[in-house]
């Protein structure tokens, strides 16, 4: 079973940035996505960026592209998601998670699809 550990979140001020880290194991299968989440208080969860280990291939929400980046680090089988230019609306929940992929496949930010998730870390951006 994969389990995903977050780390990183916390209060920044507006313009600041964070780097959040996902550390995964327990992969048993050759390509996989790893999607970034977001849920506000009283809002639907909202996915942020996603990649997949197949092709290398990510995906931003129009709300933070161009201000986050998601990468990984193999040898420490961990993602973050680099936050800069932060914006009050950006204060959430964040959650990566992750779903097995086919061979060539691209990933989805629909939360739906997605099948582990980690516990969550909350970022606040707030003066």
């Amino acid at each position: 079973q994969v389990q995903l550990v977050e780390s990183g979140g916390g209060l920044v001020q507006p313009g600041g940035s964070l780097r959040l880290s996902c550390a995964a194991s327990g992969f048993t299968v050759d390509y996989y996505a790893i999607g970034w989440f977001r849920q506000a208080p009283g809002k639907e969860r909202e996915g942020v960026s996603c990649i997949s280990s197949s092709d290398g291939s990510t995906y931003y929400a129009d709300s933070v592209k161009g201000r986050f980046t998601i990468s990984r680090d193999n040898a420490k089988n961990t993602w973050y998601l680099q936050m800069n230019s932060l914006k009050p609306e950006d204060t959430a929940v964040y959650y990566c998670a992750t779903v097995p992929l086919l061979a060539g496949a691209t990933c989805s930010v629909r939360p739906v699809r997605y099948d582990s998730w980690g516990q969550g870390t909350q970022v606040t951006v707030s003066s």
